[in-house]
């Protein structure tokens, strides 16, 4: 069932239209920062492809000063690693160099294909952030497209979100 979910938003995503995506990305930033402007470390994922962008929002972040964090995968894990320098990793992503950083961070932005009413999100199918989110302290955070808000059944491993932001605004899951 997440297979078939996956493959059909995958799909979604790469036939949402020029103009709209433009529209949703700015409108997701700008709840993104009515939301989120007064908190002070962010570990968000860097988007490619299709994703909902993040990068407008990276540098609104480091423009007032944020700490921000991008993942790295190491193993079977992701790491926040402070921002700065990238280079293609896993996947084909950029993804920082440098020492991953072990403390606390205030919010955790997560990439989803879909996410549900109880804040299950389905990824890309690895893990990484589940994992992530069984140890870390964050409010964690999903990032998309409204159409992305769907209804399946997660599964016992699956963390839940706190929140997901969209284009048409915060969905909060009670936690």
């Amino acid at each position: 069932m997440k297979d078939e979910i996956r493959e059909k938003l995958k799909i979604k995503r790469r036939y949402f239209g020029e103009v709209q995506r433009e529209v949703a990305n700015a409108n997701i930033r700008d709840n993104f920062f009515a939301a989120f402007g007064g908190y002070d470390s962010f570990f968000i994922y860097n988007s490619f492809g299709t994703e909902a962008d993040t990068k407008e929002i990276i540098n609104g972040l480091l423009k007032l000063g944020k700490k921000v964090y991008l993942p790295r995968v190491e193993g079977e894990n992701i790491v926040p690693v402070p921002y700065g320098e990238v280079k293609k990793g896993a996947f084909g992503i950029e993804e920082p160099i440098g020492q991953a950083f072990a403390g606390e961070i205030q919010v955790t932005v997560a990439p989803l294909l879909a996410v549900n009413a109880k804040g299950q999100r389905i990824g890309y199918g690895k893990g990484y952030y589940d994992r992530y989110f069984k140890t870390a302290k964050t409010l964690r955070v999903g990032l998309g497209y409204y159409f992305q808000l769907q209804d399946f059944c997660g599964d016992s491993w699956d963390e839940p979100l706190d929140m997901f932001l969209c284009e048409r605004g915060i969905f909060n899951f009670g936690k």
